[in-house]
């Protein structure tokens, strides 16, 4: 799946029901630290889970067999870049470890679990990155 370069933010949540419609809620910290404005209107797209995450079986045995083998998905994050990430958990070395788009791993030294931080990210990997706080957000 491509992402656009026009994304904003990326956050799981449930549909809920108010009356007749329904309703997707945006966390607040995607309004007070991102560039959401909720006066304006945005695009929102729905992704599904991953198939092997919902049945326990592999997404790739109900797909027929390809004649070439699909190229390796890139990181979703550049050397550069600045994000906001919340730290979800504390790798065996000590450092943060916040995940983006598709479960990408971003170190992050010296942070701790719960925090939202502004980084940059300083290294790439095909598998995760490093980044540098540059923020304290709280």
């Amino acid at each position: 799946m491509e992402i656009s370069d026009k994304l904003l933010c990326l956050f799981s949540t449930e549909i809920s029901t108010e009356g007749d419609r329904y309703v997707v809620e945006i966390p607040r910290q995607e309004i007070e630290t991102g560039d959401i404005d909720p006066e304006e209107v945005y695009r929102v797209a729905i992704v599904s889970r991953d198939r092997e995450e919902e049945t326990g079986s592999s997404a790739r045995e109900a797909r027929p067999a390809e004649s070439t083998p699909p190229s390796e998905p890139q990181p979703p994050v550049d050397v550069g870049e600045t994000r906001y990430v919340e730290i979800e958990d504390i790798g065996k070395q000590g450092d943060g470890i916040a995940r983006v788009e598709r479960g990408y791993v971003i170190i992050v030294p010296g942070a701790e679990v719960g925090e939202r931080v502004k980084i940059e990210v300083s290294e790439v990997k095909s598998n995760f990155a490093v980044g540098e706080i540059i923020e304290e957000t709280f």
